[in-house]
C-alpha cells in the first residue's frame, strides 16, 4: 500500500525523483537538505521509500512516547531519543549514541537535517559528519528541489577529511532550492 501511497503523491504534486543507490549500499548516513519547512518531511519520507532501505530519524522520545502520535512516528522510522538521560552523567554523546545505531540495526539509512532548523544558519550541526566517521558508513546527499520539483539521491560522499568533504557537500547543495529559499544557507567552512 505504502508504493501506490507514494506514486499516488508524486502524481498529484508533480514531483519527480531522480538518482539511485547502489544495491550493495545499505546503511549511511542520508542528508536532508535543504531543510527550509516543515513541507520537507514529505519528499525524506517519499525518498526512504523509493530507496527500499531500513529508513531511520531521530527525534525527542517524548513525541515517540506519545500514544497514537508515538506510534506513527515510530512506523514512520522515528527513533526516541532521551536526551536527559545523555546528561545526567552518561559519558556517551549524541554522537556516540547515534552512531551505535549502526550496530544495532543490520542496515540503516539514518536521515539527518544539517542544517537543524528551518531557519538560515551559516554553520550547519556537523554532527552529521562525525556519525558517519564513527559508525564507518558514507555520507549520502538526499534533497529536496521545490524550484524544479524534483527530489532524490545526490552524490555519495565517502570520508576522506572533513574539509574537502564538506566542500563537496557544499558544491552539490550549492543550487538546490528549498520551499522556502530565502531560508536556506550553505555553511560557512
Amino acid at each position: 500500500m505504502i508504493p501506490q501511497l507514494v506514486n499516488l503523491y508524486m502524481k498529484a504534486t508533480g514531483w519527480k525523483f531522480v538518482g539511485s543507490i547502489p544495491d550493495d549500499l545499505r546503511s549511511f548516513v542520508f542528508l536532508g537538505v535543504p531543510h527550509t519547512s516543515n513541507h520537507d518531511v514529505m519528499p525524506a519520507l517519499v525518498i526512504g521509500r523509493l530507496i527500499k532501505r531500513n529508513c531511520k530519524f531521530v527525534i525527542k522520545s517524548e513525541w515517540t512516547e506519545a500514544p497514537v502520535l508515538g506510534w506513527l512516528l515510530r512506523a514512520g522510522g522515528a527513533i526516541g531519543l532521551n536526551r536527559s538521560k545523555l546528561k545526567e552523567g552518561n559519558r556517551e554523546s549524541t554522537i556516540d549514541v547515534m552512531a551505535r545505531l549502526f550496530t544495532e540495526y543490520k542496515e540503516l539509512v539514518l536521515l539527518i537535517a544539517p542544517e537543524g532548523t528551518r531557519k538560515p544558519v551559516d554553520k550547519w550541526k556537523t554532527g552529521f559528519y562525525y556519525i558517519a566517521q564513527k559508525a564507518g558508513v558514507p555520507i549520502v546527499c538526499g534533497f529536496g528541489d521545490y524550484e524544479k520539483k524534483t527530489f532524490g539521491i545526490g552524490p555519495i560522499i565517502h570520508l576522506t577529511n572533513f574539509e574537502d568533504d564538506m566542500a563537496k557537500i557544499m558544491d552539490f547543495y550549492k543550487d538546490i532550492k528549498g520551499k522556502n529559499p530565502q531560508n536556506f544557507k550553505l555553511h560557512q567552512i
